[in-house]
């Protein structure tokens, strides 16, 4: 098993990308920490995880957006399994207006989440990974090629994989990989009730729609020591989306 005995921490773990990758991480042999806003959502994850005879997991209800729930997520995941090895920044959220419509508050939301709730567990796996460890942020392929009313989204998603590098680079030398995967459009929820697609404002090719599984299985590629070479990437999933002209 690749995870097996290792702690991992996997934030908006509930539904979607998500909890593909909580499953996945299980079934590697992983203790997963399900860090979900919808904290009953979570438990109902890790008590499907209890009737598939997975190692122990632990649901949390975490605010990303907030420092002190990130900073009690990572410290009741040390107090439990007493390690941290893996963290999975997947939590994020959109809001559809054009600029002109948009208010601080909007951006504020969206940045809190998207991006800082990022930083906040990035921080804390620097203070308290002790043996190495690996952190994958989940971005998006809006990060390099986007569509209208989703300002917000798509600066957060590009700041990232921004902080994605430096991270990288401070992270060396405490031996912590981090690394981005940019996925393309995935059957969730949050893509079917997209009002751009909905609209046709943006046209989705349903040939390349990926699973919820397709992401979780690049995360734990960028997780695993099979990728201790890779370090800093922006690892496209995207079906081939962004390479068609």
């Amino acid at each position: 098993m690749l995870f097996e005995g290792k702690v991992v921490v996997v934030t908006g773990g509930a539904g979607g990308i998500g909890r593909a990758t909580v499953e996945s991480f299980a079934h590697e042999g992983a203790h997963v920490v399900i860090a979900d806003l919808d904290g009953g959502g979570a438990q109902k994850v890790a008590d499907t995880l209890v009737k598939s005879n997975a190692p122990k997991s632990l649901a949390i209800k975490c605010d990303v957006s907030n420092e002190a729930s990130v900073t009690q997520t990572v410290d009741a995941a040390l107090s439990n399994f007493g390690r941290l090895d893996v963290v999975v920044n997947n939590a994020g959220l959109m809001v559809f207006k054009p600029i002109e419509e948009l208010t601080s508050d909007d951006w504020i939301k969206v940045l809190h989440v998207d991006l800082l709730g990022a930083f906040y567990f990035t921080k804390q796996a620097f203070l308290k990974m002790r043996d190495g460890g690996a952190i994958v942020n989940v971005s998006s392929v809006h990060a390099i090629e986007t569509s209208p009313l989703v300002a917000p989204y798509a600066a957060a998603k590009s700041a990232l994989v921004s902080l994605t590098r430096t991270a990288s680079i401070e992270g060396g030398p405490k031996k912590i990989r981090v690394n981005a995967v940019l996925p393309g459009a995935i059957d969730t929820p949050m893509l079917w009730e997209n009002p751009n697609i909905k609209s046709g404002v943006e046209w989705i090719d349903k040939s390349r729609v990926g699973r919820p599984q397709d992401i979780a299985d690049v995360i734990l590629y960028l997780a695993s020591d099979n990728a201790r070479f890779v370090q800093g990437a922006m690892l496209l999933a995207d079906g081939g989306r962004m390479t068609q002209l």
